[in-house]
């Protein structure tokens, strides 16, 4: 076959690429166009239009690159497609992240061999479909027949045509710069070398015993490793002769006879052979009848295309595992989909999500009880509690409890943050039942104890703080899209009251874009936290499900502000391998989302902060945020704490405890949170979005008395 101005077609199978920009080219493309027996199809505008919607850094960039003509003799037809790079870019988009554009790169480069094209038509062209090889050599001597076409995806126009022809065409027909070699004669022990020659990876699907050990004899000879599939009950077959070229052929089946005693054997004395390396003992009921039948009702053994199709599936996998370098053993197994079916069972029905109560705890009416229910009603992060309460007479303390600690807990600063919250619940119950509180703070007790809050109570009368008793049991958290309104200024006056009364300092963010800024700041700080195994653990660990054993810590599902309808998307969040890929892709880039969506309808973000370092200083911050707390819900405003991950690191190394592999991103956001903010030199208690929304339909509970309380 040859092409027009001389080019020559030097196999039957392969298409030419044209190039516009070349001289010769253009000549050869120019008659194509004179012939009346040619068709022209050009699709690029479709194609370009669709390389531009595509979302890959390179984009724009390929549009630039210029396309091709591709002549196929055997079609008489000339196709227009994009140039190599963004013809495989766009050919493959939808492989990504199933494969990475990195592991394309990678398979790119790898050399696969298959010997027997009917079954292995269909593993070719898998293969070079899902795109996980660079080169394909073909070999097989037989011509089509119309019996073949039960499993060989071929057509009554290819009968009589080499089966590694019409593969290697059907190949180029997908894509036309995808090389493929293919070796009409077959394979014999003669012409291996032809064959092997720079392969890294060989399927064989050829029907013939005696050359399945040649070719596995070849191949370990050369350290390559050999797969083969099966149609009957998805048998696949592995040889890794490129880990251990000591592995005995065909796993030792064959009781050690090599291929020269095999070819001395007569055709019914290597019956047995071919009956232990097909494994007739598990091969299924009608398979291993019709055996019985070939040469009497059969003339060979039969095949399905459905399992054809199963088992190129399994060894394409095998190749790319292979081709990836991940983990694929020696070895063989059964993908049996006949006995997958027979286990078919309904799925379970989704649990029903109960309705929320959202009715007040009972208080206690003893003054020490109810000082110590106030305190154990305190916010903390995650609802852990991260505290021990014990009563004694006339008092009441209040410890942080390291075992409840987190990693986002730096140095036990949350903890602090939730104890001086516990301690301003105390004053306010002891002020309601008729008492001053006098309290103690210790730090680095001798126990080992991180902090102390001692609550004494003598009798007296602090009216401003009582009138907070009911506010402060109706505290929640409200996790609701607010309306994005302003914040009254009187509103916003007497926050900054209640935070210069308790020592600390408030920075209250009111301005749109600013608001959005930070959104985006929290956004990424909650990508990092998804994306870091032990900080999503964690988080995840916060989480209360129906059913869930301890539902008295913890963030109840119902809680989180999300449509029941979309709770469902939590478990594809709470799952660490899913969290993982994301975090190798470097992708997870809407995580945050929902964050910066509720952080932009807020209108405001109260950012409380404390002049110090110690862990006092922290619960001096956490007094002034409970009281913010409650006097912005005085105002109507529903309040959502905040605690990105950055908020309780003072240093690199704190950063890099945290996340090592996003240390710096987290440095970055920091910094520029505290610029924001206006907080610079100034250490975060925790950040309060302030917004007008909805009433929460859930609170969170708390562990009761005497769980969480000791008496003394």
């Amino acid at each position: 076959m040859s092409r027009p101005n001389g080019i020559d077609h030097p196999q039957p199978h392969t298409a030419t690429v044209l190039d516009e920009s070349d001289e010769q080219h253009r000549r050869v493309l120019a008659a194509l166009r004179a012939d009346p027996a040619t068709e022209f199809i050009d699709t690029l505008a479709q194609q370009r239009d669709t390389l531009s919607r595509l979302r890959t850094p390179d984009a724009a960039e390929l549009q630039n690159e210029a396309p091709r003509w591709v002549h196929y003799p055997w079609r008489r037809t000339v196709v227009a497609v994009l140039g190599p790079r963004s013809f495989a870019t766009l050919r493959l988009d939808r492989n990504r992240n199933l494969i990475t554009a990195a592991e394309q790169a990678r398979l790119s480069g790898l050399r696969v061999g298959v010997v027997g094209l009917s079954v292995g038509h269909v593993i070719a062209h898998t293969i070079a479909m899902q795109g996980v090889a660079g080169f394909l050599r073909l070999a097989d001597f037989d011509e089509l027949e119309l019996s073949n076409l039960n499993r060989v995806p071929a057509t009554l126009l290819d009968l009589g045509v080499n089966k590694a022809v019409i593969a290697a065409r059907r190949i180029a027909e997908l894509d036309p710069y995808l090389p493929v070699d293919a070796l009409t004669d077959g394979l014999t022990p003669d012409d291996l070398d032809q064959f092997f020659d720079g392969l890294d990876v060989v399927i064989d699907e050829c029907d013939s015993l005696d050359m399945k050990v040649v070719i596995r004899e070849a191949a370990r000879e050369r350290g390559l490793p050999v797969l083969m599939s099966t149609a009957d009950r998805g048998l696949l077959d592995v040889e890794r002769f490129d880990l251990d070229t000591q592995l005995p052929i065909l796993h030792g089946l064959l009781r050690g006879i090599d291929s020269a005693q095999l070819a001395g054997l007569s055709t019914r004395d290597k019956i047995p052979h071919m009956l232990r390396f097909v494994d007739i003992a598990r091969s299924s009921a009608r398979g291993a009848a019709s055996m019985l039948e070939v040469n009497s009702t059969l003339t060979t053994w039969p095949q399905l295309a459905g399992e054809v199709v199963l088992g190129a599936t399994a060894v394409v996998e095998g190749v790319r595992r292979i081709g990836l370098g991940e983990p694929l053993p020696s070895g063989r197994t059964r993908i049996d989909v006949a006995a997958a079916l027979d286990d078919l069972r309904p799925p379970p029905p989704p649990a029903d999500l109960p309705t929320p109560s959202a009715a007040r705890e009972v208080v206690p009416q003893d003054a020490v009880l109810a000082v110590a229910a106030a305190a154990a009603r305190a916010p903390s992060g995650g609802n852990t509690q991260p505290w021990h309460i014990t009563t004694g007479i006339g008092s009441v303390t209040v410890r942080i409890a390291p075992e409840r600690s987190s990693r986002m807990d730096v140095g036990f600063r949350a903890s602090a943050v939730a104890l001086g919250a516990a301690v301003f619940n105390a004053r306010v119950a002891a002020a309601a039942s008729g008492h001053t509180a006098d309290v103690r703070i210790d730090e680095h007790l001798t126990d080992g104890c991180p902090l102390q809050a001692t609550i004494r109570l003598s009798p007296g009368s602090v009216p401003d703080l009582a009138s907070l008793y009911g506010p402060m049991l109706d505290r929640g958290t409200n996790r609701n899209h607010g309306t994005g309104g302003s914040l009254d200024p009187a509103a916003a006056e007497a926050l900054r009251s209640v935070t210069d009364h308790e020592g600390a300092t408030l920075r209250l963010i009111t301005d749109r874009g600013d608001i959005e800024a930070a959104g985006r700041l929290m956004a990424a700080a909650d990508r990092v936290r998804y994306l870091t195994a032990d900080l999503h653990r964690e988080m995840i660990s916060e989480l209360r499900w129906p059913g869930d054993a301890d539902q008295d810590t913890g963030i109840d599902i119902l809680g989180l502000g999300i449509d029941r309808n979309d709770l469902v998307l939590l478990e594809i969040l709470r799952r660490p391998d899913v969290m993982a890929w994301l975090a190798d892709w470097d992708a997870g880039h809407g995580l945050g989302d929902d964050t910066f969506d509720k952080v932009s309808s807020s209108s405001a973000l109260a950012v409380v902060s404390i002049d110090g370092d110690s862990l006092t200083d922290y619960a001096r911050g956490g007094a002034a945020t409970e009281a913010v707390w409650i006097a912005a819900e005085q105002q109507g405003l529903g309040v959502q704490p905040m605690s990105p991950v950055f908020l309780y690191a003072h240093d690199s190394t704190d950063l890099a405890d945290l996340s090592a592999t996003f240390a710096e991103e987290l440095h970055g956001l920091q910094t520029a949170f505290h610029r924001l903010a206006g907080t610079v030199g100034l250490r975060h208690a925790l950040v309060l979005r302030l917004s007008d929304a909805p009433q929460p339909s859930t609170r969170s509970r708390r562990e009761a008395y005497p769980r969480n309380m000791v008496e003394v």
